[in-house]
């Protein structure tokens, strides 16, 4: 059964429903790959349909290792559907690992209206309650020192500075690691 989580509304834009991704949202993320800003941030930027098919492929191979989960972030649509406007992914979750990272990019046209912390709190939340009992205490949310919006976005989400990183390829600027740690288990 596919996971689906839900972020909730703000007072001018409406509550987020994240995903896994489907075949029919490859034109949206070629069409969000577009932006120049997004494809300077990512790893592995997608330029056609067939860039967004192999990308996605992986993604449903993560689901299936239960070791990577990538959501699709999706508003829904007044008239029906929905409209893409961020991803978020849980990664590198090891079995007895305390810890895995938190990433996250949002499409141009959604920027500046809480998309970002909102999905990223619902991840959060889902990771801690679905892993607690696999060891998982801590995520990591991590971006280059001049993404400012990214600090913004893990402080918004509860997730607090705790250090410099040095550059590494494939980004050419020093980073930040934000961490969020999970709530203390109730006692029995």
């Amino acid at each position: 059964m596919p996971v689906i989580l839900r972020a909730p509304a703000t007072a001018h834009h409406p509550g987020l429903l994240l995903r896994p991704w489907c075949d029919t949202d490859v034109a949206a993320l070629v069409e969000a790959h577009r932006d120049p800003v997004l494809r300077r941030r990512v790893r592995r930027p997608i330029a056609d349909a067939r860039d967004a098919r192999r990308w996605m492929a992986r993604s449903r191979q993560g689901w299936a290792a239960d070791r990577r989960f990538d959501f699709a972030v999706v508003e829904p649509q007044p008239h029906g559907g929905d409209r893409l406007v961020a991803t978020v992914v849980v990664k590198e979750v090891l079995p007895g690992r305390a810890h895995a990272e938190v990433g996250y990019w949002t499409a141009a046209w959604a920027r500046g209206r809480g998309v970002a912390p909102r999905a990223v709190e619902a991840v959060t939340g889902w990771a801690f309650a679905r892993f607690a009992a696999a060891g998982l205490t801590r995520l990591e949310l991590l971006h280059e020192v001049d993404n400012t919006a990214s600090c913004r976005v893990a402080e918004k989400a509860g997730y607090l500075f705790e250090e410099v990183l040095p550059a590494r390829e494939p980004f050419p600027h020093d980073g930040h690691r934000h961490v969020r740690r999970a709530p203390p288990r109730p006692s029995a």
